[in-house]
């Protein structure tokens, strides 16, 4: 496989590549296969199955997961809640406690309103998180303000951090205990692998 290039770091919200510009749609689909089979390629599967068995631990524990994620990784974030709650479960197997922080609009608009955006996870998790719940962050930047804030309050509390990240790791890099690196400048393509992850660990988890 050829090295690729370096990724640099990014802010919430920008994106650095889109697409090679004037493709077709059959041309631009082949770019964007190409770029999606490079980071399947690339799959650090190590780092894959340490975020496994944090969440492992944390179903044998009874342990809460709370997801978070902005915009397109909100989704993302409030598919892992359904998927980790109704589709890992197994008959006769403990049940994951996984609840996405994304999808409660009216408490996310009151505290973006009263408080700050900055603040839309973090003081969700002041009333829920406990030590050795699991917070998982999804990230394409890893560098939004609000997720910053959720890993701090986390860690603090004594949880565990898991980001599931893009770019360069951006800021949670260093303030998780565990992460899994989609190194890309294309936000699709971050989003895609990010949740072909969940999907693999939701099965994983079922087949066990």
């Amino acid at each position: 496989m050829n090295a690729m290039k370096k990724i640099r770091g990014t802010k919430p919200g920008a994106t650095h590549v889109t697409g090679p510009g004037g493709l077709g749609v059959a041309a631009f689909a082949s770019w964007y296969r190409a770029r999606t089979i490079e980071q399947w390629e690339r799959l650090d599967v190590d780092a894959l199955a340490r975020v496994a068995a944090v969440v492992e631990r944390a179903q044998a524990a009874g342990r809460f997961i709370w997801v978070c994620g902005n915009g397109g990784s909100a989704a993302s974030a409030a598919h892992v809640g359904c998927d980790f709650g109704k589709t890992a479960a197994k008959a006769g197997a403990k049940r994951l406690k996984c609840v996405s922080l994304s999808d409660n609009t009216a408490y996310m608009t009151a505290i973006g309103n009263d408080l700050s955006f900055d603040e839309t996870f973090s003081r969700q998790l002041e009333n829920v998180v406990a030590k050795d719940d699991v917070v998982l962050l999804i990230s394409g930047s890893g560098n939004s303000a609000n997720l910053v804030a959720a890993a701090k309050l986390a860690r603090k509390r004594g949880a565990r951090v898991v980001s599931l990240l893009g770019f360069d790791g951006g800021k949670l890099k260093a303030l998780s205990d565990e992460i899994l690196l989609i190194p890309s400048d294309q936000y699709g393509v971050i989003e895609d692998l990010h949740m072909a992850v969940a999907h693999i660990l939701t099965f994983y988890l079922k087949q066990r």
